[in-house]
C-alpha cells in the first residue's frame, strides 16, 4: 500500500460513524473482488450497527453466490424499484472496485443524480473526482485488500468476523488468481494470513472459486483452445474469439469464460493475450499481459475500456467480430518494441 498518510481515513471513519443507512455499490458484471469486497465490508458495517444494503447493477456468476449473505444482495436489473429506493434513502454510498460512475452501467443515471455523500475504495487508475473521500491505490492486489487496510486504519478491525474474512479473502484470491498475479508485495500475504486467522477454510474457498464450473464451460474452454487460438509470434501475442452462435452452442452462462484469456499467457514466448466475445450489440474484449505491456493504455486508446496495466477490458460497439480482430492485429506494430522487450 502507498503511504497511509496520503489517505483521509479519519474522514472515512467520520462519514461511516455519522451514517445510519449505508449503500455499498460495485461495477457492472461484478467479479469476485467486487462481490467479495462488498460483502466483506457489509458484514463489518452490520457489526458496527449500521443498516446496510449491497447493490449490484446486474447478475453475477453462480460460483460467487455461496458467499455469506449473498441472498441480501440487491440486483438492479431484477429489482429496480426497491434498489432505487435503497440508494436514494441512503446517508452514505461506498463505491467499491470501480473508478468512475459509468462503470456501473445501467445504474449510472441513478447514481449521477444521487446527492448522498460518497466514498471510493478502489485499486484502478485515474479515479473520477466526485467523491468526498478517495481511498484509491493501484499498488494493492485487490479492492478487498484495500477494504481491509481501510477498516484497519479506521479502527474497525474488531468488527471483522469470520463471514467478513471469508468474503474479503475470496475477493483477494480471485483478483490475484490464487496468488499468481498482482501480489508481489509481502503485505498482500500478511493480510491473507490475518484473514485466515479468523478460521476460514482456504481450501474450500479455493475449490468454490476455481473448481466449481459446469461441464459446458469445460467443453467451451477445450473448444476455444483447440479451434480458436491464434498465435502471432512476431508480436509475442495470442488471441482467441467466440461468436454468439458458438456461445449458444455451449449453453454459455455468465462467468463461463472467466480466466479464458489467461491461458494464452501459458504459452512460451507469449506476453500479450486477448479474448474477443460477440455480444448482442458489441464485442466484449479482454486483454492480459506480462511485464511492461500496458493493456489499459492499449484498450483505452483503440477501443472503449480500461483497467490495470496487465489486465483490462472493454467493448467495441461499431465493428463486427472480423473487423474488430482486424483492427486489433493492425495496431500491434505500434507496440512492437514493448511487446518484444519482454523476451
Amino acid at each position: 500500500m502507498q503511504n497511509e498518510s496520503l489517505f483521509n481515513f479519519k474522514k472515512v471513519k467520520e462519514l461511516i460513524t455519522e451514517a445510519e443507512n449505508i449503500c455499498l455499490i460495485t461495477h457492472f458484471n461484478p467479479d469476485g473482488d467486487a462481490i467479495g469486497s462488498s460483502l466483506g465490508l457489509y458484514h463489518i458495517l452490520v457489526d458496527l450497527g449500521k443498516k446496510v444494503n449491497v447493490v449490484v447493477p446486474n447478475e453475477y456468476p453462480d460460483y460467487l453466490q455461496w458467499l455469506p449473505s449473498n441472498t441480501y444482495v440487491l440486483r438492479y436489473s431484477l429489482q429496480k424499484d426497491i434498489t432505487k429506493e435503497k440508494i436514494n434513502s441512503s446517508d452514505l454510498i461506498i463505491c467499491l472496485d470501480f473508478n468512475e460512475l459509468k462503470r456501473t452501467g445501467i445504474l449510472f443515471e441513478v447514481l449521477e443524480t444521487n446527492k448522498s455523500k460518497k466514498i471510493l475504495i478502489d485499486h484502478h487508475p485515474y479515479p473520477q473526482d466526485i467523491f468526498e473521500v478517495q481511498i484509491s491505490d493501484t499498488s494493492v492486489s485487490s479492492t478487498a485488500e484495500l477494504v481491509y487496510e481501510t477498516v484497519l486504519n479506521c479502527g474497525f478491525e474488531k468488527n471483522i468476523n469470520l463471514n467478513a474474512a471469508t468474503c474479503l479473502f475470496a475477493g483477494l484470491l480471485t483478483d490475484t488468481v490464487a496468488f499468481n498475479v498482482n501480489c508481489s508485495n509481502p503485505r498482500t500475504f500478511e493480510i491473507a494470513a490475518k484473514l485466515m486467522s479468523f478460521g476460514l477454510n482456504k481450501e474450500d474457498i479455493h475449490r468454490r472459486l476455481f473448481d466449481n464450473f459446469s461441464a459446458n464451460r469445460m467443453k467451451l474452454l477445450g473448444y476455444v483452445l483447440s479451434e480458436k487460438l491464434t498465435i502471432l509470434p512476431e508480436y509475442c501475442t495470442a488471441y482467441m474469439w467466440l461468436t454468439a452462435e458458438e456461445l449458444e452452442k455451449f449453453n454459455f452462462k455468465m462467468g463461463d469464460s472467466e480466466g479464458f484469456v489467461n491461458y494464452s499467457l501459458s504459452i512460451k514466448g507469449i506476453h500479450f493475450a486477448a479474448l474477443f466475445m460477440e455480444r448482442e450489440d458489441h464485442i466484449k474484449i479482454s486483454f492480459r499481459s506480462r511485464g511492461n505491456i500496458p493493456t489499459n493504455k492499449i484498450i483505452s486508446t483503440h477501443f472503449s475500456g480500461g483497467g490495470h496495466k496487465n489486465a483490462s477490458g472493454g467493448e467495441e460497439f461499431k465493428l463486427n467480430m472480423e473487423e474488430t480482430i482486424k483492427k486489433f492485429v493492425s495496431i500491434l506494430p505500434e507496440y512492437s518494441d514493448v511487446l518484444k522487450s519482454c523476451n
